[in-house]
């Protein structure tokens, strides 16, 4: 397998994952907010990262001879680190699956900002133990509390808004006979502006989320558990990789990156497509019905 053992090398990983984490939720948050299911969008979603995952396992997960490759270890007896990371993958399918629906009723920002910071409270302090403290406390745990502080934070910018947008909206009852005066923006001719009830009810029409008149708490609800869910990811892949509760049989090497995210990605694939399908016939939160067929056929937003 291939492993990169410079210090520059893993920097350059970790500045590429953070582009990467900050732009698919933008991404699907705007095919939402274009009308496109959430169901339809998740489903190429997790096809998608399944396809990856075995392409990078076939490829970078087999070039070295020199340390156990992905084929190998398809047959050996690492049954207990992979499931932790089906866990994790597992863990990962709820997360962002719960996001998807949290960013419609708290917004992309509020939401990020909230799911991160729980993922970075409880899984840097999972970890922490797992990797037997070899960080120093006193340094790791102020950093933690930051991101503890921005959790309150986040709760009340929504708090805010949820108040702001329920005064613009007071005067409009129902959507479909709402009948209204565009306060347009003169960089946008023909726009509502940004911010203003027009908008938000322009907004509202045009999403598949529909959540006028709908509790706060929901949003937030959605958003708490999303963040457990996607905090327990790293613990769990750190169990799986490093196998620090020595689950593994004696003379076992302990599953490689590639061969973690691949049972990893089949998890999050099956336990995806078993919600997003259950979702299509039987949706919540007021979202149409839809069909696999029909999630075939939908090209609005791919590409």
């Amino acid at each position: 397998m291939y492993v990169i053992e410079s210090k520059g090398g893993a920097i350059t990983c970790m500045l590429f994952a953070l582009l990467f984490l900050g732009t698919w939720p933008a991404i699907m948050t705007l095919t939402e907010r274009r009308g496109r299911l959430p169901q339809h969008t998740y489903l190429d979603y997790t096809l998608t990262n399944l396809l990856a995952a075995v392409i990078i396992a076939f490829t970078l997960g087999e070039i070295s001879p020199s340390r156990p490759n992905f084929i190998t270890q398809l047959s050996q007896d690492n049954w207990p680190s992979v499931m932790f990371a089906m866990a994790g993958g597992s863990f990962l399918s709820l997360g962002t699956l719960a996001t998807q629906y949290a960013w419609a009723f708290v917004g992309l920002s509020v939401t990020e900002v909230i799911t991160a910071s729980i993922a970075v409270v409880i899984g840097t302090t999972l970890n922490y133990f797992l990797d037997d403290r070899i960080n120093r406390a006193e340094v790791l745990f102020p950093g933690v509390a930051c991101f503890l502080i921005a959790v309150f934070f986040g709760s009340a910018v929504h708090k805010s808004n949820a108040a702001d947008s329920k005064s613009k909206l007071q005067d409009f009852k129902s959507l479909e006979t709402t009948s209204f005066h565009m306060e347009t923006s003169p960089t946008n001719e023909g726009k509502a502006k940004v911010g203003t009830a027009d908008f938000l009810i322009e907004l509202e029409k045009q999403r598949a989320i529909k959540v006028f008149g709908k509790s706060t708490i929901i949003g937030l609800a959605i958003t708490f558990f999303a963040g457990i869910c996607i905090s327990l990811i790293s613990p769990a892949v750190s169990l799986a990789t490093n196998d620090q509760w020595h689950t593994l049989k004696h003379g076992v090497p302990k599953l490689n990156v590639y061969t973690a995210f691949f049972y990893f990605s089949i998890s999050s694939f099956g336990v995806g497509m078993i919600l997003n399908i259950i979702f299509l016939y039987w949706p919540i939160l007021g979202l149409p019905r839809s069909s696999f067929k029909a999630y075939l056929t939908d090209w609005n937003g791919r590409g």
